[in-house]
């Protein structure tokens, strides 16, 4: 019975430790607020601590994107973009519910704002995001990609329909603390690569991938340094269809 009580006590010890140290962790990822950014899971090893997601269960979340894009149950008809990397094609639609977001982002891609730039941070099960012009230049200082844009941000337009599934495309901002009306980039967005349902009603939600998702499958697994940056650059073009 002793030993059986001994064996508890440790057990609830262990527990309590483990939750002091993600509080930690929480914090200090709160604490970093210098790039446009989406705030992954409460920390990044959380996120990753995940099982990696299986062939087969990607096939099926993909199976299933599709359907509800064809569906058209998050939103209805909407300008469609061709995202170009060394990968694939990737087709974004972009919503009606969002126009303020939906300009932006087609003045950007006919102006060739976009081309050149990289998906500078890339997080497995969670998302991939580009769209800083810091990253055009090859031989710029990374420490620096993320914190790009065009000068402006927009307002808000946070929609309780619009959520954050597996290809959903929303736009990066600045965390809560100097940002309290969440007002998104000028131009950095990112793609969910998993349904990060955390993240609703916090980030503007604007678009979604319509086909070549697998192509984002294969941005996200690039082999990436402390700061979650691909080693390899990951260069993007994008056109409005016609």
């Amino acid at each position: 019975m002793k030993k059986f009580l001994l064996l508890l006590v440790l057990a609830f010890s262990l527990i309590a430790c483990g939750d002091k140290k993600e509080e930690k962790a929480h914090d200090d990822h709160e604490g970093h607020d210098h790039s446009e950014e989406v705030s992954h899971s409460d920390t990044k090893t959380k996120a990753e601590s995940k099982q990696a997601v299986t062939r087969e269960d990607a096939a099926k979340q993909q199976t299933k994107q599709e359907t509800r894009s064809k569906m058209e149950t998050k939103s209805g008809s909407g300008e469609i973009v061709t995202l170009t990397t060394k990968f694939g094609d990737i087709k974004i639609k972009l919503y009606d519910e969002t126009p303020k977001h939906r300009d932006n982002f087609l003045k950007h891609v006919n102006s060739g704002f976009y081309n050149g730039t990289t998906f500078h941070r890339v997080i497995p099960n969670f998302m991939i995001q580009g769209g800083d012009p810091n990253t055009k230049d090859k031989s710029s200082d990374k420490s620096t990609h993320g914190t790009g844009g065009p000068g402006y941000t927009i307002p808000a337009e946070i929609n309780p329909n619009l959520k954050h599934f597996r290809g959903a495309v929303a736009a990066a901002r600045l965390g809560d603390q100097v940002n309290p009306k969440k007002e998104s980039s000028g131009s950095q967005f990112y793609i969910a690569v998993a349904d990060i349902h955390f993240l609703d009603n916090n980030y503007t939600v604007f678009g979604e991938v319509v086909e070549g998702m697998e192509f984002a499958d294969k941005i996200v697994n690039q082999k990436r340094d402390e700061r979650d940056n691909p080693l390899e650059r990951t260069e993007m073009t994008i056109k409005a269809e016609k």
